[in-house]
C-alpha cells in the first residue's frame, strides 16, 4: 500500500498539481509528541499547509491520507520540520506512517512526534 501512495504522490507532482491542492478540505493531522527532557506526552492537530510550534520546532504538514475501513487499518503522512533555533535549518522532510511510527521518524535529541491520525470532513 505505500507503494501506491508513493506512486500516487509522484503522478500529482508530475501533473504539475501541489500536494496541498490535492488534499482533501480541512484536513488535519493529529500528532502524538514526547518532550524527552520533561517526560511530557501530548497531542498536537495541525491543519494541512498551516504551521505549528512544538517547543524549538516548528512543524509543517503538507499531506495525509486515512485509509477507508474496508482496507487495512493506515495513517499516512508527509511532514517537514524545520528547527526555530534562527537557522531555520529543515531537520526532517519525509512521509510518517502511524502504523510504524519508527519508519520514518523525526531523530531529535530532546522531541520525539509520529502521526497518530488524519481527520478530513469525511471522516470526522
Amino acid at each position: 500500500m505505500k507503494f501506491f501512495a508513493g506512486c500516487f504522490c509522484a503522478l500529482l507532482l508530475c501533473a504539475g498539481v501541489s500536494i496541498v491542492e490535492a488534499q482533501e478540505p480541512d484536513a488535519r493531522i493529529v500528532f502524538a509528541t514526547l518532550d524527552k527532557v520533561t517526560a511530557r506526552i501530548g497531542s498536537l492537530e495541525v491543519a494541512v499547509g498551516d504551521t505549528a510550534q512544538f517547543g524549538t520546532l516548528k512543524i509543517h504538514p503538507r499531506y495525509c491520507r486515512k485509509n477507508p475501513p474496508e482496507e487495512r487499518a493506515e495513517v499516512f503522512a508527509f511532514v517537514e520540520i524545520f528547527e526555530d533555533d534562527g537557522s531555520g535549518n529543515e531537520i526532517f522532510s519525509g512521509w510518517m506512517f502511524a502504523s510504524s511510527p519508527g519508519l520514518n521518524a523525526l531523530e531529535h535529541p530532546v522531541y520525539d512526534i509520529w502521526v497518530t491520525d488524519c481527520k478530513t470532513q469525511l471522516s470526522r
